[in-house]
């Protein structure tokens, strides 16, 4: 199975089994230091916000509008690191991908 480093909120490092396919917000929520993601994968509250640093940011799609338009408006948001984890897919290549989970706004 393919994995991610996860950094919670404390900046403690975990390594995870995510499985391909996935939204990374699904991976994140069933953790207990993970995300919130109330709106459950809709791209409408920004409760699964993540950084993501590179060279890993840089594989990625790039976000569509309505991602940007929410990630924008957050206080921590960086322009090159921010996405929502509801928006991310989880694949093969993705494998060994750094996710830091936001201060929760």
């Amino acid at each position: 199975m393919a994995t991610m480093t996860v950094v919670d909120r404390d900046g403690k490092e975990h390594e995870v089994e995510a499985k391909p396919g996935l939204k990374i917000m699904e991976v994140l929520r069933e953790l207990d230091y993970g995300v919130a993601a109330i709106c459950g994968g809709l791209c409408s509250c920004a409760t699964c916000h993540v950084f993501i640093e590179e060279p890993w940011s840089s594989r990625l799609p790039k976000p569509q509008s309505d991602e940007l338009e929410l990630l924008r408006e957050l206080p921590d948001y960086r322009e090159s690191a921010s996405r929502l984890s509801c928006q991310v897919e989880f694949t093969e290549a993705l494998s060994g991908i750094k996710v830091a989970i936001a201060p929760d706004t």
